[in-house]
């Protein structure tokens, strides 16, 4: 008995030794992980201190110049290429032309000594004003601006000036400058004031109401065609004396300061039915270029003159008579128009040159002036060309030919 008693003891106190083994490993188990944990959460705790007194620590400066603050540099990107292979568009330049055109004498009317019968007025009368401009071939509607010579009064005045031939027509004779296609006339000529100043006031009101501008003397014209300011002067040049000189600088520098690009010049001169141009007529023509004038523009001898070109302008010494009432059959009915097409790039004048000269007759019909005056064609054409060629070549020769379009 007292052995089994003795065997139960040892088996128990056998097992309270293992119990208190497993107590002692399962607390030290327990103490690890309380101290990892632990050790953890104190690290963390110490790093987040630290970080925050980082924050808010105060960097001392050396004593000394302030410091500029530092500036950030952009960043630089690097170009975009075209992905899609398109060009960027260029400025291109603005080119731009105007045709001008211009004629000779235009006589709208007679002297009131000249027999009814075939004169300019029994024309009218009979077959109306748009009678006047059917063969003109519309030139001078395909052209940008039309100037011709206005050698006649437009006036129902009655007292007139003391000279051979005092011409007048009936102011209604305007409409045909309308018809015709003509924007603007030279009145500056030996007839403008036949029928005195009222004459002369009554031309230029009977103008107005038909919307045709005039110049010459003192008045200027100045229209705008394409954007672009065109100028023109008119002067009677029988004399080269230096009071005329002044005046013709003095006008083409008022119209440049007004932003006039192309200044012409029209001028009464030269000796009736002489074909070539005297030294006063080329004095004043070189002088006006020379000044700023770009193309200048003849007419008072009745007959045709030659052109020339000069330092790259042109000169028309004369251009005759084109749709002439003050004479009934003059024995040369030749004429033309001439024709010059300006070339502008950014609204400066270039240099190029673009001219053409348009065979006309006085009249449709050879035996008699009907005031019709008539485009040529064929061999007509070819003979008046020829004539102008000719004229030119007493003066200093036709190299302008090889301008023409």
């Amino acid at each position: 008995m007292k052995s089994r008693e003795n065997n139960y003891r040892k088996i128990n106190r056998y097992k309270k030794f293992l119990i208190g083994v497993l107590i002692i490993a399962l607390f030290g188990c327990i103490s690890m992980v309380s101290y990892f944990v632990y050790s953890t959460i104190n690290q963390e705790g110490h790093f987040t201190k630290n970080k925050e007194q980082n924050k808010n620590q105060i960097v001392q400066k050396p004593i000394g110049k302030p410091e500029k603050n530092p500036v950030e540099k952009p960043i630089q990107k690097p170009p975009i290429k075209n992905p899609n292979g398109i060009k960027p568009p260029v400025k291109q330049e603005l080119l731009k032309t105007i045709k001008i055109s211009a004629a000779g004498d235009f006589t709208l009317g007679s002297d009131e000594s000249f027999y009814y019968k075939g004169s300019f007025t029994e024309a009218a009368d009979k077959n109306g004003l748009g009678y006047f401009v059917k063969g003109l071939n519309n030139i001078f509607k395909k052209d940008d601006l039309s100037t011709v010579n206005l050698e006649t009064t437009l006036t129902n005045a009655t007292k007139k000036a003391l000279k051979k031939f005092r011409f007048k027509g009936d102011p209604s004779y305007a409409k045909i400058l309308t018809y015709g296609g003509i924007e603007a006339v030279n009145l500056a000529n030996n007839h403008s004031h036949d029928y005195y100043q009222k004459g002369f006031n009554d031309t230029i009101n009977s103008l107005n109401k038909q919307k045709i501008g005039h110049f010459g003397y003192n008045d200027k014209y100045i229209t705008t065609v394409k954007g672009i300011k065109i100028g023109a002067l008119g002067y009677e040049g029988w004399n080269d004396s230096p009071e005329l000189r002044l005046k013709i600088n003095s006008d083409i520098q008022q119209l440049r300061k007004a932003g006039v690009k192309i200044i012409m010049i029209n001028f009464h001169w030269g000796i009736e039915r002489d074909y070539v141009p005297n030294s006063t007529q080329k004095n004043l023509a070189h002088y006006s270029i020379d000044h700023g004038a770009d193309l200048i523009i003849g007419h008072h001898p009745h007959v045709v003159q030659g052109i020339e070109e000069y330092k790259g302008k042109f000169i028309v010494y004369s251009l005759g008579n084109f749709m002439f009432g003050g004479n009934k059959n003059p024995s040369d009915k030749d004429t033309f128009v001439f024709q010059q097409t300006f070339h502008l790039k950014n609204g400066i004048l270039t240099n190029q040159k673009d001219i053409k000269v348009v065979p006309f007759s006085i009249s449709s019909v050879s035996y008699r002036n009907n005031y019709q005056p008539l485009f040529l064609k064929g061999s007509e054409a070819i003979r008046v060309k020829k004539k102008v060629v000719e004229v030119s070549n007493k003066i200093t020769g036709s190299n302008w030919t090889k301008y023409e379009k």
